[in-house]
């Protein structure tokens, strides 16, 4: 519920509340002060007001069964002044405004009064003359001379104004200050529910504001209060992880550009000190001078390589390098793979096999280039590693149910179990007296597949050769 219908509802539940607990509150008075001063105090009183009300409605229903005639007899006179004296009421006999008989001496003024108010056609009974409260009631003739003969009856009324009075006092006073409780008991609802989760939200946001993402922002509160500590704690987390990830970034960078300087530095230094001996004449024969032009050549290459790794890696780390996918056959795909580098490990004195173990063709999405790339990294590690004479590497494909798997095995000398865990993490070296590349290739080869959305890990024991695996969903 919004906090405005909340507000509005729970005020109007303190209003009807606030009645009904009054209304209950001066029955019980009522109750008290009856049992307190004796039921002749309220009760009988009004037990005589409608016994009175009722005895001259009767006179009044008989006087209009007989004919005007009948009220000027002296006998029905009598007898009406009797029975209205034994209610303490009085009669009134008149032709317009001329009065033929009354049982009381009232003034004309009064008489005027009570033959206008009795005329009058709203539902009043009651009338004040002379300081006092009469009930009224009157019965119409039509005479044949036109005119309108009247009885007119009234009847004292004795009103306890002071017990009204007090009732009154009594019921102000109670509503007033059961709706003081009620709304002090709403401001205090609102201040736990509202005003104090909204003060404590403020001073998060301040300390959010001056860079302190540390402190947890409790939910608490109602409704929006509550949603709106839950959206601000969400945004400190997303901010905490913002600030975190941009830490990383810098921390790589600075890594980045330390790890790629010193690689950089010992090729370069070699390239400077071939030219250098080239022009000192350190190299004077044709031969020598070849073999110098050579190694500075291949220094060269590597340097380019470690370039194009870094910035390969760099693109990959900051998902600026795009996806081209294709749903391909992945036995197809390998053999294809298997038949570009076959003569590269030859060379190398290496044999380079495919071992399918799929039951039936299986689909893949991929980018052909970028996973080439992966394989060329993997390949290129474990040409590096092979040091038996017979080296040999398989490419085994297989499957589960929802992935294909694909594993690539040498049975060079493998990795140590302690080591394994590092092995895709940049600039990395198993063995770092043979460093002969940028040191990102299972790097590399680790954010391709995950841009794949698969996984890649490796498993090896010493003296038997590494195998690293790579998994990719089946289409």
């Amino acid at each position: 519920m919004h906090l405005t219908k909340r507000f509005f509802t729970m005020n109007t539940l303190a209003v009807l509340l606030s009645i009904g607990l009054t209304i209950l509150a001066v029955i019980i008075f009522v109750a008290a002060y009856t049992k307190v001063f004796g039921r002749e105090a309220d009760t009988k009183e009004f037990q005589k007001v409608f016994e009175v009300r009722a005895a001259i409605s009767e006179i009044k229903r008989e006087a209009l069964t007989l004919g005007f005639e009948h009220l000027l007899d002296k006998k029905y006179q009598q007898e009406l002044s009797d029975r209205v004296n034994v209610l303490g009421a009085s009669a009134i006999i008149l032709v317009g405004r001329e009065v033929l008989y009354a049982t009381q001496n009232y003034n004309k003024i009064d008489i005027e009064k009570s033959l206008m108010m009795s005329g009058d056609r709203s539902n009043r009974d009651e009338i004040e003359l002379d300081g006092k409260t009469y009930m009224f009631t009157r019965a119409d003739y039509k005479l044949p001379s036109g005119e309108t003969g009247i009885l007119l009856l009234l009847a004292p009324i004795k009103v306890k104004t002071s017990f009204y009075m007090l009732l009154g006092i009594f019921t102000v006073s109670f509503f007033t200050v059961v709706f003081l409780l009620m709304n002090f008991w709403i401001s205090y609802k609102f201040s736990r529910g509202i005003i104090l989760p909204i003060s404590r939200l403020k001073d998060a946001a301040m300390k959010i504001r001056e860079g302190d993402l540390s402190g947890e922002i409790s939910e608490e509160g109602e409704g929006e209060i509550r949603e709106l500590g839950r959206t601000l704690e969400l945004m400190r987390i997303k901010l905490k992880e913002s600030v975190y990830l941009q830490q990383k970034y810098d921390d790589n960078r600075k890594f980045l550009v330390s790890s790629i300087s010193h690689d950089l530095k010992t090729p370069v230094t070699s390239i400077k000190g071939y030219i250098e001996g080239i022009i000192d004449g350190v190299a004077k024969t044709p031969e020598k001078m070849e073999e110098y032009l050579e190694t500075a050549r291949s220094k060269a290459i590597l340097v380019n390589a470690m370039i194009d790794d870094l910035l390969l890696y760099s693109k990959l780390d900051l998902n600026q390098l795009p996806y081209h996918f294709e749903k391909s056959d992945l036995a197809s795909y390998f053999e294809d793979c298997v038949a570009d580098h076959k003569y590269e490990c030859e060379k190398a004195n290496l044999s380079l096999a495919l071992r399918n173990e799929l039951k039936e063709p299986v689909k893949v999405l991929i980018d052909g280039e970028r996973l080439k790339r992966v394989v060329q990294n993997i390949l290129d590690n474990a040409m590096t590693y092979a040091e038996k004479a017979n080296g040999k590497i398989d490419i085994i494909l297989r499957e589960t149910r929802t992935s294909a798997i694909i594993e690539i095995r040498d049975n060079g000398k493998g990795i140590p179990e302690d080591k394994l865990p590092f092995i895709f993490e940049r600039f990395y070296q198993v063995d770092p007296s043979r460093k002969s590349g940028s040191g990102l290739g299972l790097a590399i080869a680790k954010q391709i597949v995950e841009g794949h959305d698969g996984k890649i890990w490796a498993k090896s024991a010493v003296g038997e050769g590494t195998g690293i695996m790579i998994s990719l969903k089946k289409f």
